[in-house]
């Protein structure tokens, strides 16, 4: 899986949604692809990812865009609280990601959206964050109504019927430079650090 220099926020969508990790039975997923991008659609990236608000674990609402990803290096999974297997799996994964990142922590924004806003209430998912020890003021757990949810979720490729649904996959991003690609959950966590200390390089010739 490659790092992408540069690709239109459309071109971001079809990478998002043209591999889906299924969340029940957690089968292997195959190697992610790149498709050139399309001729038409949006490079704003605030029109394409909304600046819908939503909830943290805090309590405090946030513009998706504008307060949690606008100039901000992020990794992107989805999760639901009450999900006993794969979800608190990755957060632990990506914890120890964190741990891994040292100094370069606080420059990296995690960002876990509930596929489960129905029940995921803020203090559902402040306990969740306590119980996990994520409770980072640099990773956010973000839900919302669903109607807010189904929307932001679907700029990422994660409409789905359930909550058990969606996928494991792991999206990464320099959002200032529009570099985007995807990680498998099951990678190293060493290999996700790796992957986004990469992001936090200059890009060449800007």
């Amino acid at each position: 899986m490659r790092l992408l220099d540069w690709i239109s926020l459309t071109a971001c969508f079809w990478i998002f949604s043209s591999v889906a990790l299924g969340h029940e039975g957690h089968a292997p997923e195959a190697p992610a692809t790149v498709a050139a991008a399309p001729a038409t659609g949006t490079h704003d990236a605030r029109t394409w990812f909304t600046d819908t608000p939503l909830q943290d674990q805090n309590g405090e609402t946030l513009r998706f865009y504008s307060d949690a990803l606008q100039n901000r290096i992020v990794l992107l999974n989805v999760i639901f609280t009450s999900c006993n297997d794969a979800c608190p799996l990755i957060t632990q994964k990506l914890k120890e990601v964190r741990e891994l990142l040292g100094d370069k922590a606080p420059d990296i924004t995690f960002i876990s959206l509930t596929s489960d806003p129905l029940r995921d209430t803020p203090a559902v998912l402040k306990a969740y964050t306590l119980k996990q020890g994520s409770d980072d003021p640099h990773w956010l757990f973000l839900t919302g109504d669903k109607a807010q949810m189904d929307l932001v979720l679907s700029r990422i490729g994660q409409i789905v019927p359930t909550p058990e649904q969606h996928s494991t996959q792991l999206i990464v991003g320099d959002v200032a430079n529009k570099r985007w690609s995807k990680i498998r959950p099951d990678a190293p966590a060493a290999a996700i650090a790796q992957r986004l200390q990469l992001l936090t390089m200059p890009v060449a010739g800007r």
